[in-house]
This record gives C-alpha cells, sequence and structure tokens, in this order.
C-alpha cells in the first residue's frame, strides 16, 4: 500500500466527554435488552458515515489511473484476531443502519472475525475503514490505506485530561475525556486540506453528539 499511494496523515484532537457520559448512561440498558455491548466503535463509525456523505471523494477508489467515487458506504473495521493477524469484515451500507443497526453489525462482524467464521462476501467490497487503536492503549497510530481506498481513520484511546475551556467569563480548567483522531489519505486524490477538513468534521460530530439519542 505504501508503494502504491502517497501516505500522508492528518491529526485532531476530540473532546469525547458527552459521547463518554452518554455511553455511561445507556450501556447497561442495552446490554439488558440486547444482551451485547455498547461499545464506542459504533459511535465513530457513525460519525464517519456522516462526514462521507459531506466529503464523498473520501469514498472513493482508484482504478486503472481515474478517481471511482462510490455510491455505497460500506465501512471496513479493522479486526485483531487471536493469533495475531488482522482482518477487516465490512459493513455494507452503513449509511442505512441507525445507530442500534450499527451497533448490532460491528459486534456481530467482529465475534465472527474472532471466531473464524466470516463469509468471503463479508470481508470484500469496503469503501472506507476504521481502525480503533485505542482499544490497546495506543494514543494514536499512523494506518496504512486499506486498497484500492484513499483513506483510513485511526481511534486512539479515550483518556481524561486537564483542558482549557473557553467561556463567556474566561477562561477554566476542567477534566475531559478526550482522544486523537489520525487520518491517513492518498496524497494522490486527497490534499491536505481536505483530509484536514475531513477528519475535523468527523470531530465535529462526535463532539457534538446527541445526547438525547436513544438507541
Amino acid at each position: 500500500s505504501k508503494k502504491i499511494s502517497a501516505h500522508v496523515q492528518s491529526f485532531v484532537e476530540v473532546d469525547v466527554t458527552n459521547l463518554w457520559e452518554w455511553r455511561d448512561r445507556y450501556k447497561k440498558s442495552f446490554l439488558d435488552s440486547e444482551g451485547q455491548k455498547l461499545t464506542f466503535t459504533p459511535l465513530f463509525i457513525n460519525a464517519v458515515v456522516k462526514s462521507l456523505k459531506d466529503y464523498p471523494i473520501m469514498n472513493s477508489s482508484i482504478v486503472d489511473q481515474k478517481i471511482i467515487m462510490k455510491r455505497p458506504i460500506n465501512i471496513g473495521m479493522a479486526t485483531a484476531v487471536q493469533n495475531g493477524n488482522l482482518i477487516v469484515p465490512v459493513i455494507k451500507n452503513a449509511d442505512h443502519l441507525n445507530l442500534k443497526g450499527l451497533t448490532l453489525a460491528v459486534n456481530d462482524l467482529s465475534n465472527r472475525a474472532r471466531s473464524n467464521s466470516l463469509k468471503p462476501e463479508e470481508v470484500s467490497d469496503g469503501t472506507y475503514t476504521v481502525t480503533n487503536v485505542g482499544n490497546f492503549g495506543s494514543i494514536m497510530g499512523t494506518p496504512i490505506i486499506n486498497q484500492p481506498q484513499v483513506a483510513i481513520l485511526a481511534c486512539g484511546v479515550i483518556k481524561k485530561k486537564p483542558v482549557v475551556l473557553e467561556i463567556d467569563h474566561g477562561d477554566v480548567i476542567a477534566i475531559r475525556h478526550m482522544m486523537y483522531l489520525s487520518l491517513s489519505y492518498d496524497h494522490r486524490v486527497v490534499d491536505g486540506a481536505l483530509g484536514g477538513q475531513f477528519v475535523k468534521r468527523v470531530a465535529d460530530y462526535l463532539e457534538k453528539f446527541d445526547t438525547n439519542t436513544i438507541v
């Protein structure tokens, strides 16, 4: 992939305090009702899907020296398996799923990836990939593009940090849940301005997450 694509990275720090508190509020009821965990991965994917709709060139591939923009939004989710290898199951038409649908899809694919029971069609036709390096405690990463896609997003670990907040009467220091997003992109298609705008848009969707959302 490095030989094919000119890799460039952009990084942004994100305040996900509202997201953390929302998940903390709903994870037990979701486990009780669905028998499954409510993780951060579908929340990240949800923000990515919205951002891909805003910047459709990020949902493209280079085929025979042509840029092919894809209508379906098929999100690959990099998943570590027990033997130390990596596999990327794909959520097909992720833009057609609500947050609950994304959560169930993420849990199903990741569980079957670890049990080696994925079907060939479930690891093909991805148009964009997300990897959650924070699962292993990494602050950030510089992921390698999953060819022939043009970008991949790494989500770092969420940590509590002292942060300066601007309020009406001056600045204050508060403890917030913060994380880094790392975007690797193909410079043949995506320049630095677009790459920076896209990863910032993902961050904006995460920071402005509607805490009234029901899952």
